[in-house]
């Protein structure tokens, strides 16, 4: 994995646990991500990103992936979302601001009924 990929996987992920306050636990699974990836680097600037401005952070993490992760394979995108979900779902839950941040990422990669499909399994 590139360290651009590595950038991305981390953004998205801690982008969707900001989306409603970072937990502990979040921020644990946060770290174990970054050290299993060897992305110390990528998982700071996932924060630095969105400490610029927590209030738009979401949108504007938005705006970044849609430009890169637009050109992934579907396969690919299926499997960034899919990642985020199985993320949530450690904690035993997935809050209703979640939800509507992954639908919103899975409307713009064109994969929403591919996340039904994970929701409802």
């Amino acid at each position: 994995m590139t360290s651009d990929e590595k950038r991305v996987y981390l953004l998205l992920k801690a982008v969707i646990f900001h989306y409603h306050g970072l937990d502990q636990l979040e921020k644990v699974d946060l770290e174990n991500t970054a050290r299993r990836l060897e992305a110390p680097d990528e998982l700071r600037w996932a924060y630095e990103f969105i400490e610029k401005d927590y209030l738009t952070s979401f949108e504007r993490a938005r705006a970044f992936l849609n430009e890169v992760i637009g050109d992934y394979p579907k396969g690919n995108r299926v499997e960034l979302i899919n990642m985020v979900w199985e993320s949530n779902n450690l904690k035993g839950y997935v809050t209703e601001m979640e939800a509507t941040a992954m639908l919103k990422l899975a409307r713009d990669w064109s994969v929403e009924k591919e996340l039904i499909e994970l929701v409802l399994r």
